[in-house]
């Protein structure tokens, strides 16, 4: 192979399954070089990822820009189909592994894992070109006619298993509203006990009450807000009163905590032990917080008069709960159940709201 026509990459080589890899420190400017992503030019055969979800591409590049300092990105996975050679830096036995990875410059060079990134590093380098010196690791594997591509991928995603959003919610150390979101549970007695900070639902024996994502959720909803948007001090200080009079205000929630009533009893019978009141209360919050700002405290209040048993199924079947019983969440449900609470607190409907309850109306 002639070296001047080829790629060189300062790499280290491992074995896995009998095979040669290559781990490469590789400039961010050559990413979308080397990596080129055409869905139409890829055969069907070689399409060894799933289809690019464009909408995914603006969060990440805007992750690398907005945090340039400090962004941390996992290796790309690549294959190579081509002509590849190994060139040790020495032949001292410790040192063998450690040398330059040679490739053709004809090669083709196909992502495993990580064409979304690969896509957030081309828009990122269009907007700041400086960040084409920083560095990716890109773990590169031999697959002659691209064979393998497939089977690597699935490999790499067969024990693969997502971060929950709490888990996600729980280290996020910038967002605003992550921030938030734990403070108030730290700083209020029955989220911090009864918060799982780990998962996004509980079972029916959890010793829980509430998932970090429910309780970020309905904030989420109580200031209209998105990940990653500006909160004001105004809107901080509505929503650390609304969940400390929210907390006083829902007698199950306070028999919990005074040991009247355990987590696993308060889910089976009460609407007020899952998700789906949480975030139907941040739609009501929402409302009270634009057009109750004086007076929002005492409609919060007025929960506690609330028949929350599931037992009371003229209320909440159809809305928190279908036939068989169980709890159904969907923005549907959470917006009915939202309606009701307002239908309960007195509290006008929107329009929108009003066609939600002819319609269910009409089901019935």
């Amino acid at each position: 192979m002639n070296a001047a026509f080829s790629y060189n990459f300062p790499s280290l080589r491992g074995v896995q399954g009998g095979n040669e890899f290559f781990v490469a420190m590789v400039p961010l400017r050559l990413i979308p070089r080397i990596f080129l992503f055409d869905e139409e030019e890829i055969p069907p055969e070689h399409r060894a990822q799933r289809i690019i979800n464009k909408s995914r591409i603006p969060d990440i590049t805007n992750y690398i820009l907005e945090n340039s300092k400090e962004y941390v990105f996992s290796s790309l996975t690549a294959s190579i189909d081509g002509q590849v050679h190994f060139q040790p830096f020495s032949d001292a036995h410790d040192f063998e592994d450690l040398g330059n990875l040679v490739v053709s410059l004809d090669s083709k060079f196909l992502i495993n894992d990580g064409q979304h990134r690969r896509a957030a590093i081309e828009e990122a380098l269009k907007i700041s070109p400086d960040l084409g010196e920083e560095n990716i690791s890109v773990v590169f594997y031999h697959d002659k006619g691209l064979k393998k591509s497939q089977q690597i991928f699935a490999d790499l995603n067969r024990h693969a298993v997502n971060t929950t959003s709490s888990l996600g919610i729980l280290y996020d150390h910038r967002d605003q509203l992550a921030l938030l979101t734990k403070d108030i549970i730290a700083e209020t007695p029955l989220l911090e006990r009864y918060t799982d900070k780990e998962k996004v639902s509980l079972s029916k024996n959890s010793p829980k009450l509430f998932a970090l994502n429910h309780i970020f959720k309905t904030n989420q909803k109580l200031l209209g807000k998105k990940k990653g948007e500006f909160i004001t001090e105004d809107e901080k200080t509505f929503i650390k009163e609304f969940w400390e009079v929210l907390c006083d205000s829902i007698v199950e929630w306070k028999q919990v905590l005074n040991k009247e009533l355990n987590p696993r009893e308060l889910r089976a019978h009460y609407v007020v032990a899952h998700g789906i009141f949480l975030e139907a209360l941040g739609i009501v919050g929402n409302f009270l917080y634009y057009n109750h700002p004086t007076d929002w405290k005492e409609h919060i209040k007025k929960l506690s008069n609330i028949d929350w048993n599931r037992s009371n199924s003229k209320d909440w079947l159809g809305r928190a709960f279908g036939p068989t019983g169980r709890i159904n969440k969907n923005n549907q449900t959470i917006q009915l159940t939202a309606n009701m609470i307002k239908i309960k607190l007195a509290l006008p409907l929107t329009e929108q709201e009003e066609e939600m309850e002819n319609t269910l109306k009409q089901g019935v």
